[in-house]
């Protein structure tokens, strides 16, 4: 944490600078928000939080949640860039390694490439911070399931990911079919099963009870809920401990939106960098 002293309320600013990155591996135009208080110094590391789906920031009414946990907080030197999808999300966000059964997904890999190759070296230059603290990846729905497939795949880059209603339901098998099975198609579940321990990484998932209706196993519990819970599970048969490295939170009629995000996003905050 800077030695800072908290800024007033009255005097904290927040600078909103936008850019546009032309993505070759994306073939598109990637819309940019940096979000950086206004009391931070060039001379200082402060943390980076990447956030999926950044169009919806506004709705969300971001830069008065980012503004209210730094006067709550002080003068935690943190910056936040929110990366807007493409009319193609279905296919930049999802798993690199493995589409979903209808081929979903198919440009994540493209997705990854563009952050590490295009994203943080044009954030490096354009706002004078060659380097950061640590990194943070969050994302909603399915750019919850991006953000962690990015931050499991690549774990020396990150110390923390925020999963809010995560897809985490992405399978490899459509679940009507009769060999549909949970243990074995659920695709992140399955890229935890083989993947790496990394004892620094920490998770955060948030879910609401009535982010949907489907119960595909018939078990009383929402899918949405039960595909979170499940990927927990497979974090601790990796080693990570429930307690100190994963952070659940299920809000009572939260819905699969951005309202319901935005009321959780003020304890992601909390949890990634007020420790």
């Amino acid at each position: 944490m800077s030695d800072l002293m908290p800024p007033e309320k009255t005097s904290l600013t927040i600078d909103i600078i936008a850019t546009e990155i032309e993505s070759e591996h994306l073939d598109r135009t990637v819309k940019v928000d940096a979000y950086v208080p206004g009391f931070l110094e060039k001379h200082q590391r402060p943390a980076l939080l990447l956030i999926n789906d950044g169009q919806d920031m506004a709705t969300m009414n971001w830069i008065e949640v980012f503004r209210e946990f730094l006067q709550r907080k002080g003068s935690i030197p943190l910056i936040a860039v929110a990366m807007h999808a493409g009319t193609d999300r279905k296919m930049e966000y999802g798993t690199a390694a493995v589409p979903d059964y209808l081929g979903r997904g198919a440009k994540a890999a493209a997705y990854t490439k563009f952050v590490f190759e295009e994203l943080l070296p044009t954030i490096r230059l354009e706002l004078g911070y060659p380097e950061f603290s640590e990194k943070v990846f969050a994302g909603f729905s399915l750019g919850g399931l991006s953000a962690l497939d990015i931050v499991w795949a690549h774990p020396h880059e990150f110390t923390k990911v925020g999963v809010f209603s995560g897809s985490l339901w992405w399978r490899m098998l459509d679940q009507t079919e009769p060999e549909y099975d949970d243990d074995k198609h659920r695709i992140m579940h399955d890229l935890v099963r083989k993947g790496n321990y990394a004892p620094w990484l920490k998770f955060f998932f948030c879910t609401g009870t009535l982010d949907e209706t489907n119960d595909r196993n018939g078990n009383g519990i929402i899918d949405s809920i039960d595909d979170t819970l499940g990927l927990m599970t497979e974090l601790e048969r990796k080693g990570y401990n429930r307690a100190s490295d994963m952070y659940y939170l299920e809000l009572p009629d939260g819905r699969h939106d951005v309202a319901t995000w935005g009321k959780a996003m003020p304890v992601f905050l909390d949890w990634a960098f007020a420790g």
